[in-house]
């Protein structure tokens, strides 16, 4: 709480500060920015550098190890945002620090996003209309957030924790694209089922929030991927770093650069190790080749099926190194993935299924996008039918008491982006 406390000090004199002299003055805004990134490189990759430190000397530094606060990258990139949008005159200085405050810890979405720029919720922390309508959506968000989480995600994210639990090398080819895939599955529901009910606890209070996902799994390109997935994080690294950096008005190769840049700092975002800057990298490698060539390709490829075969590829491979403790690790369970041991493996794939899984595993795959996809006319022709209402709410009522009772009944209950 000191912590919170102290960025929200940080950035609330920080805007004040701007906001009186000469506009744009740059010393003010390096002070400000390297003063929260301090606070975030002491907390996340203090005990990183020291690790690095001790690899390179080989001799132990006996220091005190940094405990990580829960939502710190959340809380300061969203305290950033206020700072840079005073310092670009997108929106006044909050000269109330109680609302300031409340912007950065609100609640519904401080622990894991999404991040909330203050330029799209400025009106709604002075004003904000409540309603039963908007209520209502409030709730029916959460409990499909909710449902997202403990029915699909925890589900999965046993099977993919049961397997990624042993050495790649007793894993066969089956096994390993199980994990990975449950994995894929898993991280989806559980971060978007978060961002869903963030979305529906913030419009209980009045608040809009952005959506975080678009259905990213349904994606024909790494670069479509990026659109749809962890929107919010997205959107911040474009708008506050990729266009200062030049974005793509400085040409072909420095568009290239910046594109690496920001994928290299989206992954050292995620977290203090190497498997994160190499999943970080991996994404901007493939998405210089498709600036360069590959874009335009599988814009012309009439056979999307295999642009979507290209991008789920490149996804799974990528959360291979997410997922994997270390980057031995990453390598080993790839080797698995292709064949290379040659095993059959210890155990066959269905030793690691249990039946709710099996029971999950299809819903899971049709609620990636490929259902709502079908069903978008039929739910636009029939969405403001009374009897829609009434099935809807019966089946939101059922979601959310089998959720309780799983809650109950079980304590394997992880968020993955609490971490981060």
């Amino acid at each position: 709480m000191l912590l919170m406390l102290a960025v929200i000090l940080i950035n609330y004199g920080g805007a004040l500060w701007v906001s009186i002299g000469k506009p744009k003055q740059k010393y003010k805004l390096w002070i400000v920015v390297v003063a929260n990134l301090l606070i975030l490189f002491y907390f996340k990759y203090f005990n990183f550098f020291i690790h690095i430190i001790e690899g390179i000397t080989r001799h132990d530094i006996n220091i005190f190890e940094v405990l990580l606060p829960i939502g710190i990258s959340f809380y300061i990139f969203q305290a950033l945002s206020y700072f840079f949008d005073v310092y670009g005159k997108k929106c006044k200085v909050q000269r109330n620090p109680l609302k300031l405050a409340l912007y950065i810890s609100l609640f519904p979405q401080l622990i894991a996003g999404p991040i909330v720029k203050y330029s799209d919720i400025e009106t709604q922390i002075n004003y904000r209309v409540h309603t039963s309508k908007q209520f209502y959506y409030g709730v029916r968000r959460f409990i499909y957030g909710l449902s997202k989480k403990v029915i699909i995600a925890n589900t999965l994210g046993m099977v993919a924790d049961k397997i990624f639990e042993n050495h790649p090398a007793q894993l066969g080819m089956g096994v390993a694209w199980l994990g990975i895939i449950c994995y894929a599955l898993q991280i989806y529901f559980d971060f978007s089922g978060y961002s869903c009910m963030a979305i529906g606890l913030g419009a209980m209070f009045g608040f809009t929030f952005r959506e975080n996902f678009n259905h990213p799994y349904i994606s024909t390109s790494v670069q479509d991927f990026w659109r749809r997935w962890h929107i919010s994080l997205s959107s911040w690294f474009k708008e506050y770093v990729y266009i200062p950096l030049g974005g793509n008005r400085k040409g072909k190769a420095r568009t290239y650069l910046n594109l690496l840049i920001i994928f290299t700092l989206t992954g050292i975002w995620h977290g203090a190790n190497w498997t994160f800057l190499v999943w970080g990298l991996f994404y901007g490698f493939f998405l210089v080749i498709e600036r360069m060539f590959l874009g335009n390709a599988l814009k012309r490829n009439p056979q999307k099926i295999f642009n979507w075969l290209y991008t789920m590829l490149v996804v799974l491979i990528a959360w291979v190194f997410f997922r994997s403790p270390d980057m031995g690790y990453a390598m080993k369970y790839l080797g698995a993935m292709f064949g290379f041991y040659g095993a059959n493996g210890i155990q066959p794939a269905i030793y690691y299924l249990t039946m709710n899984a099996i029971l999950i595993f299809p819903f899971a795959v049709l609620f990636c996008g490929i259902l709502q996809n079908w069903l978008r006319k039929p739910i636009e022709k029939f969405k403001t039918a009374t009897w829609v209402f009434w099935v809807e709410s019966a089946c939101l009522f059922v979601m959310l008491c089998t959720c309780i009772l799983l809650l109950a009944n079980n304590t394997y209950n992880p968020f993955i982006y609490f971490q981060f």
